[in-house]
């Protein structure tokens, strides 16, 4: 496991961490994970030499670590953009349900990176 390469890629979940607290609205963010999906595949593909899936399931874990605490800490900025999400709580306490929401997209957009990170080892060729 290359796990530098796996903290550096995971890197763009900490940025988008901040950026959907207040600057990129829920509509537009999909376009944003597609982009950096596709990029973090490509580099995986590139750079490592096996365990695609698992290298870029690995990312997503670490991207789930890094929004979902920042999120959960800068809840009141994040309600306030994302006033839709305040109403899917249901009586258990914001950031709780964050987590365990934050850990189930954490381990579906692995699943997800993890397969674009294995396609893309078909396609694109690996540097020595």
């Amino acid at each position: 496991m290359n796990w530098k390469l796996i903290i550096q890629l995971s890197f763009f979940g900490l940025i988008m961490a901040f950026a959907t607290i207040s600057l990129i609205p829920e509509k537009i963010e999909p376009a944003f994970w597609l982009v950096i999906f596709v990029f973090c595949a490509y580099v995986i593909a590139k750079v490592v030499p096996g365990k695609y899936f698992l290298h870029g399931f690995m990312v997503s874990v670490f991207n789930c670590i890094w929004i979902t605490a920042a999120h959960a800490f800068f809840y009141n900025s994040y309600s306030a953009n994302h006033a839709d999400m305040t109403t899917m709580y249901n009586g258990i306490h914001p950031r709780l349900y964050m987590s365990g929401f934050g850990l189930i997209i954490g381990v579906i957009s692995g699943i997800v990176l993890g397969l674009f990170a294995f396609l893309a080892s078909k396609i694109v060729k690996r540097t020595a």
